[in-house]
């Protein structure tokens, strides 16, 4: 005879067992998923701050970049250099709507994915 199970915690009988062979046993297992659970949220909740920080960090860096790229732009056409400045002005403008076409284009596509994850899992 062969008996699986998958998780931190065993299933109820075999707890019971468990307290037969270990003093608190059943508890001290009890505690460890518990610790475990604690952990894995505490990790899942730096990642996610994390995140949050260096996409924050990424569009003020982004920004003083096209700041700076356009204020080059405009410098260059009022010194008469006109197809260097409307270059500078183009590309930094361009950058940005690229950027922003194609996040969105990505972001369409993972929703797009989750549904049909969402879908999948409810038709088993």
């Amino acid at each position: 005879m062969s008996a699986s199970f998958s998780g931190p915690i065993p299933p109820p009988g075999l707890l019971e067992k468990y307290n037969e062979v270990i003093p608190n046993g059943a508890d001290r297992i009890m505690a460890m998923a518990e610790r475990q659970s604690a952990h894995r949220e505490s990790l899942e909740a730096s990642v996610v701050a994390g995140n949050i920080a260096n996409q924050a960090r990424g569009t003020v860096f982004a920004f003083i970049l096209c700041l700076v790229a356009l204020s080059s732009g405009f410098y260059l056409v009022n010194e008469g250099r006109n197809i260097e400045g409307f270059a500078s002005i183009v590309g930094s403008v361009g950058g940005i709507l690229g950027t922003f076409i194609y996040s969105r284009i990505e972001q369409r596509k993972e929703r797009v994915e989750k549904a049909g994850a969402l879908t999948d899992r409810r038709h088993r």
